[in-house]
């Protein structure tokens, strides 16, 4: 037992230490994910000032400093608190018991000593595919989906609503990258910041009030224009669960007949059957998800 904690305080020590860094040193190691998302909110924020979409949503817009808030929590509070924690002792006590059951502990198809060249756009691909598959998942899985409701919560789209999620999201989205990219492929990518750099910008547009579809490209890329429709409150028919569900990539969509765009969404109702009913504050979405429902 003595052992286990002395595990927890190294983990908590070593990502305080982290975090100390990267405050005060936003270049080391190739970048500071503190002052990317400082930097990526303010471009996608500037963006709606000065070429907003919905010309009549505010500038502080409907639930603003909440979202502002759910960013940062989820990126730093969550991940000091809790989150790097249970994922590194998860990871150690997987690779034991895989090891226990005469599996490799990481790399059951090992393509780390692949080029960058061949490493870096498999991984994105995969990654954004699984990440794909889990999205959809917490559209269909009825307790799931309680949680993935604090996202579509959002009213008035604005760059913030990137990062309003519950932090069982993490675990989720965590669990199904380490098991496919680490566990069962054992990438080793350097630079990688790059490419997370990369998904935030274009996850943050896509929750910006601007219009942009980026032409062609929409094919492949996810974009305002498209996952305005992700967060429409009226669902059609013939996709129950829901539509457009691309990450980063809308390829995704394409491919599997869940991409809907069928006109100008600008000024689509968003949300879900009964949002007035849905809490409002941090605290209480944070707890509504385990709360039991109100039967009639």
């Amino acid at each position: 037992m003595g052992n286990f904690f002395h595990q927890i305080s190294v983990i908590y020590s070593s990502y305080w230490n982290y975090l100390l860094k990267e405050l005060t040193n936003p270049f080391n190691n190739g970048g500071s994910y503190f002052y990317l998302l400082i930097a990526i909110s303010l471009i996608a924020w500037s963006l709606e000032i000065i070429v907003p979409w919905r010309k009549n949503q505010a500038i502080f817009r409907k639930d603003f400093w909440i979202d502002v808030f759910y960013m940062f929590f989820n990126f730093f509070i969550f991940n000091l608190l809790i989150f790097i924690v249970l994922s590194s002792l998860t990871a150690k006590y997987f690779q034991t018991f895989m090891q226990f059951i005469h599996l490799p502990k990481s790399g059951i198809f090992d393509l780390s000593n692949l080029s960058l060249w061949i490493q870096f756009p498999v991984y994105f691909l995969l990654a954004d595919f699984v990440q794909w598959v889990i999205h959809v998942s917490l559209h269909k899985n009825k307790f799931l989906w309680k949680f993935h409701k604090i996202h579509h919560s959002v009213t008035e789209m604005g760059f913030a609503a990137h990062l309003r999620y519950h932090w069982i999201e993490t675990l989720v989205y965590k669990t199904g990258m380490y098991i496919v990219l680490a566990w069962l492929l054992n990438f080793k990518l350097e630079h990688v910041f790059i490419l997370h750099a990369f998904t935030i910008l274009i996850g943050h547009l896509n929750h910006t009030n601007i219009a942009l579809d980026y032409g062609i490209f929409k094919y492949v890329l996810n974009n305002p224009k498209m996952h305005i429709w992700h967060h429409a409150k009226k669902i059609p028919e013939n996709l129950p669960f829901g539509m457009n569900f691309g990450i980063t990539l809308s390829l995704w969509d394409y491919l599997f007949k869940t991409a809907y765009v069928p006109h100008d969404g600008k000024d689509i109702e968003l949300g879900f059957d009964k949002i007035e009913t849905f809490p409002r504050g941090f605290f209480a979405q944070f707890v509504n998800p385990f709360k039991k429902e109100k039967t009639k």
